[in-house]
């Protein structure tokens, strides 16, 4: 069944067209993307659809027995209302009969009146009729998975995730088969994320989305439409078939390219010859050759690369020492870090793993300065020189050009093979081309600022990087950019970002943010950690279902004050913090509304056999180089004691037990720990 038809849909941006022409459709079941440079008019083209913005020309159908439901980059919501009326705000009469049965249930513990027990019954006689018993199961939970438990909360007391998660449900609950998602996976934690993939791949709703988040375009979609040159082209299969056809098409294109510049060689050689053009053929021929010379020429990705010339790191970089940090909520004190020490080394690519409110903001706001710890102490070594990239940057003067704020940093930037960049030409490689470089900041979208901050903070050269969510806004191109760039970077690098993809390429360790308030380690990828969460719940599941699981949560009960035992959340709970490695603990966002997770554990013993924790990890390193140092000064040793003189003798024997005894015990550790994933 076709859900949407649109044909010859135009849109002009400021100075020139977004879209021109654009014609397709969408079947029910079909899960698409529209993806392109920043700029293009994705967004513009999905509030068309949506009816938030009229098109100039063209027409847009939709099957009227599917209705739509969208989801905005930055939704809207009125601060009094509370989560329940924001989500149940739809004009569908299902939604209407559950929202009034779900309130009435509330109030029976108060007791309900005549009227009320009545309507009651109604209501559940229109649930049966209506059979919507099996929807609002759906309902609850979808709002369970994302840790919506409380719907009384009034919108405005919660975080900028909670009010994306709150819009999301919003949206997956409204009884609708056409979903318009802009940036669905912004300001969501990558447990959300990697609910949301599962079941946006395994609705029978319609779905069409903008997003910059590659695996989701991955494992979501089977259609990408890019929007380029004004026109939407349609590349049937997911992201990745999308990436094959571009190179093979790239490729045909060039080559195209290439015969017609041969071509044109010796037709401009003619055409310079002045021919007559007064016959029909001599016309055509000139005809021809204006056209071929006018033609729209193909414009091949330039694939910016760049390193800036590096500043140096001292001996010491950052030391953490039993840093903990608590927000007052209600009554109560919410740890948020608890007793975290850390002491940074050179080179090391570190990323941050945590829920909506778990701490991963709070940690960078400490290490950085702008947040003092309850506890604990910061040591920054002399020579060490932050880049703060913030989700929301501030700007102190909106009134500055873009070219002018840059050049407040650096005129001209250094790269590390000796060449220089003049600051607008720097610009123009993140996009910045042309009159906008002369803009004010002030009229910036949010996106284009928050580029623009990322480019002042690249050229200021700092050795240690500290990026919040540094993906959100960026097309895919400008997040390839980075990406290169990081990669070869020398200096420190810390990171919380949601783009799984981002995370695997930049991160070798991760900081896991626990639900206790502490940090632990985990040596490894993102989607490693994400696999061994999952491997832990089907332990979990296996358990729970040969009966085992209530024997041993007794025991541990019993032995409680002989043992203490790890939690392990689900997976698909989202708000709950993410345990299950064996390590130390963890905390985001510097609000007391963030503090505390919604979610719910159960505390069980692990039995999969655990990888190293990230300080095991850094032990198992270390012993390498002792062994391989003990290796070397027993060589010596050895020579020392053939030695004539007795007393050189005597004393390499004394060292050489010692040695000895210390290569055995670091070998029985080392064997210990190389045991271990």
């Amino acid at each position: 069944m076709n859900i949407l038809s649109i044909s010859g849909l135009s849109k002009m941006g400021r100075e020139k067209p977004l879209f021109q022409e654009v014609t397709f459709g969408l079947n029910e079941g079909d899960k698409a993307a529209i993806i392109g440079r920043n700029g293009t008019g994705k967004s513009t083209l999905l509030n068309v659809i949506a009816g938030v913005l009229s098109a100039d020309d063209g027409q847009i159908t939709i099957n009227k027995l599917s209705g739509v439901s969208y989801l905005s980059q930055n939704p809207d919501f009125d601060g009094e209302n509370t989560i329940r009326e924001h989500i149940f705000k739809s004009e569908s009469p299902k939604l209407k009969i559950i929202n009034e049965y779900e309130d009435l249930c509330e109030k029976m513990t108060d007791g309900l009146t005549n009227g009320q027990q009545s309507r009651f019954d109604a209501l559940t006689l229109e649930m049966d009729k209506g059979d919507l018993w099996n929807y609002e199961s759906q309902i609850r939970s979808i709002l369970g998975t994302l840790g919506i438990n409380d719907l009384t909360r009034k919108m405005s007391t919660l975080s900028g995730g909670m009010v994306k998660k709150v819009a999301l449900a919003q949206v997956l609950v409204e009884d609708t088969k056409l979903l318009l998602l802009d940036e669905p996976t912004n300001h969501l934690d990558i447990q959300t994320i990697y609910w949301l993939q599962n079941y946006l791949h395994d609705t029978k709703r319609t779905v069409l989305m903008v997003t910059h988040d590659r695996y989701f375009l991955d494992a979501v979609c089977n259609n990408i439409y890019e929007l380029a040159r004004y026109h939407l082209k349609l590349y049937e299969g997911n992201y990745s078939t999308y990436l094959e056809k571009k190179e093979i098409e790239a490729e045909i294109e060039e080559n195209t390219e290439r015969r017609i510049e041969s071509v044109l060689r010796f037709e401009r050689d003619w055409l310079r010859r002045g021919p007559c053009a007064r016959g029909t053929k001599a016309k055509a021929r000139i005809q021809r050759d204006m056209q071929l010379i006018n033609r729209e020429k193909f414009a091949k990705d330039k694939g910016f690369q760049f390193e800036v010339a590096g500043r140096r790191l001292g001996g010491k970089i950052l030391e953490l020492h039993g840093i903990s940090k608590n927000f007052l909520k209600t009554s109560d004190n919410a740890t948020v870090i608890k007793d975290f020490s850390y002491t940074f080394s050179k080179g090391e690519k570190i990323g941050i793993f945590g829920g909506n409110g778990s701490g991963k903001s709070t940690l960078l706001n400490i290490i950085t300065g702008n947040l003092p710890p309850d506890s604990g102490e910061v040591i920054k070594g002399e020579n060490t020189f932050f880049g703060y990239y913030q989700q929301n940057p501030v700007f102190k003067d909106l009134s500055m050009t873009v070219l002018d704020y840059i050049k407040e940093a650096a005129d001209v930037v250094e790269m590390n093979d000796g060449r220089t960049l003049s600051a607008s030409l720097f610009l123009k490689q993140f996009g910045f081309e042309g009159k906008i470089q002369h803009s004010m900041l002030s009229t910036l979208s949010g996106g284009e600022r928050k580029r623009v901050f990322l480019v002042r903070l690249l050229i200021s050269n700092p050795n240690f990087l500290i990026l919040d969510e540094p993906t959100n806004d960026f097309d895919i191109f400008t997040m390839n950019i980075l990406e290169e760039f990081l990669l070869g970077y020398k200096g420190c690098l810390l990171i919380v970002s949601h783009d799984r993809y981002f995370m695997d390429k930049i991160a070798d360790t991760m900081f896991i943010m626990e639900d206790d308030g502490g940090i632990s380690g985990f040596v490894g990828k993102c989607s490693e950690y994400l696999d061994y969460l999952e491997e832990t719940e089907s332990e979990k599941r296996k358990m729970e279902s040969s009966g085992k699981i209530s024997g041993e949560t007794n025991r541990l009960t019993n032995d409680s004050s002989k043992k203490t035992n790890k939690d392990v959340t689900d997976p698909g709970h989202l708000d709950g913090a993410l345990r299950g490695v064996p390590a130390e603990g963890v905390a985001e966002s510097g609000s007391a509304t963030d503090a505390c997770s919604e979610g719910e554990t159960s505390p069980i013993k692990a039995v999969k056999p655990r990888k190293k924790t990230f300080k095991e990890q850094k032990e198992f390193e270390n012993l390498e180089a002792e062994i391989m140092e003990l290796e070397e000064r027993k060589s010596v040793l050895e020579n020392e004691m053939a030695s004539s003189d007795f007393t050189v003798a005597q004393k390499a024997g004394e060292e050489y037990k010692s040695v000895d005894e210390k290569l055995t015990a670091d070998y029985a550790r080392w064997e210990e720990l190389a045991e271990l994933g």
